[in-house]
C-alpha cells in the first residue's frame, strides 16, 4: 500500500513539474518570458487580479466546476509572475510554507487566524 500511494504521488509530482515547464515555455512563445522590464510585471499583477476576480465570481454563484477552471487560470498567472521575479513557483510556494508553518492559530468560520490576530 505504502509503495502504491508513492508511486502516486511520484506520479503527481512529475506532472505537476510537467504543467509548470508547459506553463512556461507557453509565456515564452507568447514574449511573456523572461520580464524585461517592471512593466511586464505589473501587467502580469493586474492579469492576476483579474483572473482572481473571475474566481472569486465563479465562486459567489457556486459554479464550482467553472471555479476550478479559473483557479486554473490563477495559477497559470502565479506561474509567469513567479518566472518574473527570478524565482520559480516551487521556491515561492516553499518560501510561503516555511512561514505558514511556523504559524499558530485557530480556523474561525472557515479562515485560519494567526494567534496574534485573534
Amino acid at each position: 500500500m505504502l509503495l502504491s500511494k508513492y508511486i502516486h504521488e511520484q506520479y503527481n509530482r512529475k506532472r505537476m513539474d510537467n504543467l509548470i515547464e508547459q506553463v512556461k515555455d507557453w509565456g515564452t512563445s507568447k514574449n511573456l518570458l523572461p520580464a524585461t522590464d517592471e512593466i511586464m510585471v505589473q501587467a502580469q499583477w493586474d492579469k492576476l487580479q483579474e483572473e482572481v476576480y473571475e474566481l472569486c465570481d465563479e465562486i459567489m454563484r457556486k459554479d464550482y466546476s467553472k471555479s476550478r477552471m479559473e483557479l486554473g487560470d490563477v495559477l497559470v498567472v502565479c506561474t509567469l509572475l513567479a518566472y518574473q521575479l527570478g524565482a520559480t513557483p516551487q521556491e515561492c510556494l516553499g518560501m510561503a510554507y516555511e512561514k505558514i508553518s511556523k504559524r499558530t492559530g485557530k480556523t474561525i468560520d472557515g479562515q485560519f487566524v494567526k494567534d496574534k490576530e485573534v
